[in-house]
């Protein structure tokens, strides 16, 4: 078996490289600052965030490889038959916060890891996808989504987006709250029983297809009029985005065990956000919309 990990450390770099030049053309505003950070049990990565532009109110990208001498817990308690071995993994993870209530944030990551004991054959496995959550939902939008997710499937099978896309549901769920974060999208791991070649072209085909889905959805509600009502549901809504994040999310979790930069793995949370008791949505209003008609797995690629 042919394992070409230089190949996919070229790729997560161009990606990031790629995603931040257009995002910032995106945004039109300050563009992405640059950090460099080194791990001292080995590794690195490069963190560009961008704040207060012209659309996005917080937007990261970040790219890391870094190295261990044990893979922490949460890799190992969904492989246990991995406990002791040293590790390297890289990826590219985003999380974009518009200021604008009517442009979605969204989330996307890929990534690759390669599992290492003297003696035995290395173990490698892909993963990653992107979701999108809306604070006022647009059915052209969802719908424009899940075509672009199936689009990145395709090629590899016609059970490949109905299989990643319930996994995207069931994964980015509050189970306290009863709820999705919100409309899903793709969520793979572990992938390995492709081969290497077919599940790194993959992860390449979901990292290439991001851009696609997210920015004619931002184009399209960036000017979108907007006042203290939307943004007070906007900002309560990413209540739910940090409580997934700090509770459930096996990226922060990794990146928090293995000693990683805290700077970069928090990067993902929203710039603000705020809880109110006990409250609910006028019925029948916009924000009722959103938990009526868009939270909550479903077909978004008929259109209905």
């Amino acid at each position: 078996m042919s394992v070409d990990t230089p190949a996919v450390l070229d790729y997560l770099k161009e990606l990031q490289d790629r995603i931040c030049h257009e995002l910032a053309e995106l945004d039109g505003g300050p563009g992405f600052e640059e950090e460099t950070w080194e791990r001292e049990e080995g590794g690195g990565g490069r963190s560009r965030v961008l704040k207060h532009g012209n659309l996005f109110e917080q937007a990261g990208v970040n790219f890391s490889h870094v190295f261990g001498k044990r893979l922490p817990d949460s890799a190992t308690a969904r492989r246990p038959e991995l406990a002791g071995r040293g590790f390297q993994a890289m990826g590219v993870s985003l999380v974009l916060h518009p200021e604008n209530p009517h442009v979605p944030t969204t989330h996307a990551n890929v990534r690759y890891f390669v599992a290492d004991k003297a003696g035995s054959e290395p173990v490698w496995w892909f993963g990653g996808g992107f979701d999108l959550t809306p604070y006022y939902g647009y059915q052209e939008d969802a719908v424009h989504w899940h075509r672009t997710a199936r689009a990145a499937c395709e090629p590899f099978g016609a059970e490949v987006y109905p299989r990643y896309k319930q996994w995207c549901d069931e994964y980015f769920y509050l189970p306290h709250r009863g709820e999705t974060r919100g409309i899903g999208g793709l969520f793979f791991d572990d992938l390995d029983d492709w081969g290497f070649e077919r599940s790194f072209a993959f992860m390449r085909s979901v990292g290439d297809h991001f851009l696609p889905a997210y920015r004619p959805i931002a184009e399209r509600r960036r000017h979108q009029p907007w006042g203290e009502r939307e943004r007070a549901f906007q900002l309560y809504r990413r209540g739910r985005y940090a409580e997934f994040n700090l509770l459930y999310d096996r990226g922060t979790r990794f990146g928090l065990q293995s000693g990683g930069r805290t700077e970069s793995i928090l990067m993902s949370m929203p710039p603000m956000a705020r809880w109110e008791y006990n409250w609910h949505p006028e019925p029948g209003s916009p924000e009722a919309q959103l938990y009526d008609r868009f939270l909550g797995a479903r077909n978004w690629l008929d259109g209905d």
